[in-house]
């Protein structure tokens, strides 16, 4: 080490190279919330974070007796957070690393994400010039149903319903407006406004359409949930005074070219051209917390300019309902169910079923979980269907 140096210093002493060390901080969060880095100047940072997600899956086919089962990692995520320049300028970017994560959503090979892996979840400059009041630039999760917004790792249930399933907004890259007032002594507005494509993230392709225009307001009579407990599954804080969020969003898809708007296939006719349709999506949702009990009901509604085939249209709704005990052991059950309203929609007529059981050893951080249900189909084979998981993050 000793000849290593003297090396060092010959080479800075006859070349004039100076060797600046600019110091960082590292700071080790509790559980979950990643290692913090930051020079001296505080002229940024960046927050690192990492999830994973172990599933098993069984179904077994109640018509034909066949049961069939797999195993795989059905999340693994990267966070990056912060700020830039000032803390006005916060970022977010999420990576998504698992085949599950990165798939293409419809047949492989399509061209309007050049073919390659959807790795980029979230990239998004969050610009905060007054209090309560932001602009997002950049690709992240649409202001739709309150089952999407909630993180898949702060779930109650092993994943989320067949309603959000089929009418969620998921991501889109554009421009968020997001406000929050207050009214009287407790009741809380928040207000969300985004302009976006319209096809969803990692889409390289001009757009061949129009824009996606969301609109999403939240009333909460009751004040602030705590922990943003509004946007976790569980009530894992156990709420002293009952809360509760009133939350609707409309959005209007100009030219949708997927089956659902923002995900699912692309759409073409018979001379390979892509076809465009308007979509117009209503969701609705009531979310309840007290003591431990929590109360969710979504209501969500497609409906379509032409009746073309290939889109997905109809109405759903679900409702959920669960509790944590005190040594942090939590059961939960929900039922959820699809209707289409044209013979030409793209959804499956289906309703199901599922009770959850989970145990939460810190939090979302380490917890295992496990579903059981029915999948009742209209017009095919019912299932019955297990899932079991495990969430790390840190």
């Amino acid at each position: 080490m000793n000849k290593i140096f003297k090396a060092l210093l010959a080479v800075w002493v006859m070349f004039g190279i100076s060797i600046t060390v600019v110091a960082q901080t590292a700071e080790v969060n509790t559980l979950g919330k990643g290692i913090s880095f930051a020079p001296e100047d505080n002229s940024y940072s960046l927050k690192l974070g990492m999830r994973f997600q172990s599933l098993y899956v069984g179904d077994y086919n109640l018509d034909t007796d066949e049961y069939t089962d797999q195993m795989l990692i059905r999340r693994a995520r990267l966070k990056l957070s912060g700020h830039i320049y000032s803390e006005m300028f916060k970022y977010k970017v999420q990576l998504g690393l698992s085949n599950r994560d990165t798939r293409n959503s419809s047949k492989s090979g399509i061209v309007q994400n050049s073919a390659t892996a959807n790795m980029i979840l979230d990239a998004v400059l969050m610009i905060n010039p007054v209090k309560d009041f932001e602009i997002w630039i950049g690709q992240t999760t649409l202001p739709g149903n309150r089952e999407r917004a909630i993180s898949s790792q702060k779930l109650q249930f092993v994943d989320r319903s067949i309603l959000n399933s089929s009418f969620n907004l998921d991501r889109d890259i554009g421009v968020q407006i997001r406000n929050k007032s207050k009214l009287g002594s407790k009741a809380i507005l928040k207000e969300a406004f985004a302009l976006s494509i319209g096809e969803g993230k990692d889409i390289t392709t001009k757009n061949p359409g129009g824009y996606s225009y969301t609109g999403r307001v939240e009333f909460l009579p009751f004040g602030e949930f705590s922990s943003k407990g509004d946007y976790t599954g569980p009530d894992l804080a156990r709420e002293k005074d009952l809360k509760m969020s009133l939350g609707y969003t409309y959005e209007y898809n100009d030219g949708a070219v997927r089956s659902r708007g923002h995900t699912g296939s692309f759409i073409y006719n018979n001379a390979g051209n892509l076809i465009l349709n308007d979509l117009q999506t209503h969701l609705a949702d009531l979310f309840m917390k007290y003591d431990g009990a929590t109360l969710h009901l979504e209501y969500a509604e497609r409906n379509k300019e032409n009746e073309q085939a290939g889109f997905g249209s109809g109405t759903a709704y679900m409702g959920a309902l669960g509790y944590v005990f005190k040594n942090d052991f939590g059961i939960a059950a929900r039922t959820a169910s699809i209707s289409v309203n044209d013979r030409f929609s793209a959804f499956n007529e289906y309703s199901e079923y599922t009770l959850g059981l989970s145990k939460y050893i810190a939090g979302h951080n380490l917890k295992f979980q496990a579903n059981a249900g029915l999948l009742d189909y209209v017009e095919s084979d019912n299932y019955f269907k297990v899932q079991f998981h495990v969430e790390v993050a840190f």
